[in-house]
């Protein structure tokens, strides 16, 4: 999700911290070639260590979930995910000195996974800041949110999300003729409906809760029907991922809430998140 803003303030101040010790190379012999593209979803932004190789702007993990599946198969790791990824910075370079993540793919590419969308006009982290403020100054109650914006940002996922994650795979497809091509949908944010205890961790009105829930609910589908219509594979959460949203308990959640969490980066994946997700692709795709 979206990450220009933050991780360059945040970037520099946690280097030390992390010590960042460059993490043993990913390879085995006969190994699939393994290519992981995306958002700050895939990059694990927020997971400490960071990745030595990656620029801090994109605040890659050693712990996101391709590491994970790559260690798990075998396969060998080529990963340029990174936070705040759209679409247009599949074929274009991210930030100064980030290449375009399409220049990784090959004709030897063998397997290609990524998440990709959450960040497109700015949709879905739009909608998660206004129904934060909007939560606020409501004090939880209501639905302020959905009043306000209606079907905006739900339209702006069939209208432009959606033609670009499809866009975007089908170019994933022409650099990598040889690969299975894997999309990732997003493990829920939030419960289906509002949970009493959650405000002060997920400061969003009670009836925006399942006003969010939808949207993420449509961004996957648009995700899905992307994948389906290019020939890709789609890694589904919607059940996996039930339970394990940003209001549970540490130990549970995947997803870090908006405050009182432990990533730096909040309302993004967890160690343990990454690693379900590793282990949800690695089951649904067959790498066993």
């Amino acid at each position: 999700m979206s990450m220009r803003a933050l991780t360059a303030g945040l970037a520099a101040a946690i280097v030390t911290a992390a010590g960042l010790a460059a993490a043993p190379a990913v390879q085995a012999a006969d190994s699939l070639e393994y290519v992981a593209l995306g958002d700050s979803y895939s990059a694990g932004s927020g997971v400490l260590p960071l990745d030595p190789t990656a620029s801090l702007l994109c605040a890659r993990s050693t712990a996101d979930y391709p590491h994970v599946l790559a260690t798990r198969t075998g396969a060998h790791l080529t990963d340029v995910t990174c936070g705040g990824a759209e679409t247009k910075d599949f074929g274009e370079a991210q930030y100064p000195g980030v290449a375009p993540q399409l220049d990784a793919l090959g004709a030897d590419t063998d397997l290609v996974t990524l998440t990709i969308g959450g960040n497109d006009s700015g949709t879905f982290v739009d909608a998660l800041l206004a129904c934060a403020s909007a939560g606020i100054v409501t004090a939880g109650q209501g639905h302020p949110c959905k009043s306000l914006y209606g079907s905006s940002f739900t339209d702006t996922v069939d209208t432009s999300t959606y033609p670009a994650v499809k866009s975007a795979l089908q170019a994933v497809h022409a650099k990598a003729p040889n690969a299975r091509v894997a999309a990732l949908g997003y493990p829920w944010i939030l419960p289906p409906t509002a949970d009493p205890g959650c405000f002060l961790k997920m400061p969003i009105a009670s009836g925006d809760v399942p006003y969010l829930r939808d949207l993420q609910t449509h961004l996957n589908d648009a995700v899905r029907r992307a994948a389906e219509e290019t020939g890709s594979g789609y890694v589904d959460f919607s059940s996996a991922s039930e339970g394990h949203d940003g209001c549970q308990a540490s130990g549970t959640r995947w997803i870090e809430p908006v405050l009182t969490g432990t990533n730096f980066v909040p309302v993004h994946p967890n160690a343990l998140g990454e690693t379900r997700m590793a282990e949800q692709a690695i089951g649904t795709l067959g790498l066993g």
